[in-house]
């Protein structure tokens, strides 16, 4: 600082900001810095470093800067207050949403944690109670609008959401059978009540029942089967079960297992 007070380069070594910043809260009339003629230097006292200081203040809250200049040259208190009361309406969403981000997250890592301990394995379990729709049949995708209007909204849904699918009861009995299934998105309840989503015609619930459950594997482009699921049939006659509905299951992940594509997926099918 020189008699004249600080200059530009002193107010941002001062500040921890850019002189192009500095100057952009002159033009915006926050900080009015006198200007020695004969040089054209800027100099800022130390009422305009406290300006400068409510400016960083307020967009350490996250606000735009072109916001921050206008809440300290021209807002009154009443509309700050506001602007806070809006703010925080936003900040608790955001807050909502990563609580329920963070527990997604750790509820997929389980999923894969799964894989260890049931691949190729099987015990009884209840399934989960979801809400899903199914748009593709072995290959071939439904392009009705009805259903492609749906599956546009549930692409919103994602990371929440599960690919998942369905095999019927015919192609579960064992190798012969029909090679069929549906493949769609499926929503756990809590996640369905946050998007607001409801049962519909092509939105259906599917309840929770006890089934023989399992992790397999499947490698290679077009070698999902039913036939992946033999081994689940066969744990269910030997236990005297009866297979009391298609089985439901859907992808954890997929991953490259020596040189191939490998998807694991849980499955659940129904008994009595």
């Amino acid at each position: 600082m020189d008699n004249k007070g600080y200059k530009i380069g002193d107010v941002s070594r001062i500040l921890g900001i850019s002189a192009d910043l500095l100057r952009y809260y002159e033009k915006k009339g926050v900080v009015k810095p006198r200007k020695d003629k004969t040089n054209d230097y800027r100099y800022y006292d130390a009422w305009d470093i406290n300006f400068l200081l409510d400016c960083l203040w307020y967009k350490n809250f996250g606000y735009a800067i072109d916001q921050v200049s206008e809440m300290i040259s021209s807002y009154t208190a009443n509309d700050i207050s506001q602007l806070f009361l809006k703010t925080e309406d936003e900040l608790k969403a955001t807050i909502a949403h990563s609580q329920m981000l963070l527990k997604r997250s750790e509820e997929h890592r389980e999923r894969i944690d799964r894989i260890g301990r049931w691949l190729g394995k099987c015990t009884l379990a209840q399934s989960p109670e979801v809400l899903r729709y199914l748009h593709r049949h072995n290959f071939y995708y439904d392009n009705s609008p009805e259903l492609q209007e749906v599956a546009q909204q549930w692409l919103k849904y994602m990371p929440f959401s599960n690919r998942c699918f369905e095999i019927p009861v015919q192609s579960l009995s064992g190798p012969g059978s029909p090679e069929e299934y549906y493949w769609g998105f499926s929503l756990n309840m809590d996640h369905a009540a946050y998007f607001g989503v409801e049962e519909s015609d092509v939105v259906v619930k599917m309840p929770s029942v006890n089934s023989v459950y399992s992790v397999f594997s499947s490698s290679g482009k077009g070698a999902f089967s039913p036939r992946h699921l033999d081994y689940l049939v066969d744990y269910a006659k030997a236990h005297n079960y009866k297979i009391a509905g298609p089985a439901q299951g859907s992808l954890i992940t997929s991953v490259l297992d020596n040189d191939r594509l490998t998807g694991y997926f849980e499955v659940w099918i129904p008994i009595e």
